[in-house]
C-alpha cells in the first residue's frame, strides 16, 4: 500500500511529519532517515489500531480494496 505523508522542516531542527489521511497520525525526527522510519512505525501503528478497534457481526465481512 502506498499512502501519502507531508514532511515538513522543524523550526528547532530537525523534521516533523503527518497522514492527512490517517488523521492524528504524526511524528517526528532529527534527520531525514529518522523521520522516514519513525512515519513507517507511526502509519502502521495506526492501521493497527484501527484495525483492532472494529467491532465485527456474524453477518459482517472484511474486504481489502486496493486503489
Amino acid at each position: 500500500m502506498n499512502i501519502k505523508a507531508i514532511v515538513h522542516e522543524a523550526e528547532e531542527g530537525g523534521y516533523w511529519a503527518e497522514v492527512p489521511a490517517l488523521p492524528g497520525c504524526v511524528t517526528q525526527g532529527e534527520t531525514w532517515e529518522e523521520v522516514m522510519k519513525n512515519l513507517q512505525e507511526a502509519i502502521q501503528g495506526w492501521l493497527e489500531v484501527a484495525n483492532e478497534s472494529l467491532k465485527e457481526k456474524e453477518t459482517d465481512r472484511i474486504v481489502e480494496i486496493a486503489v
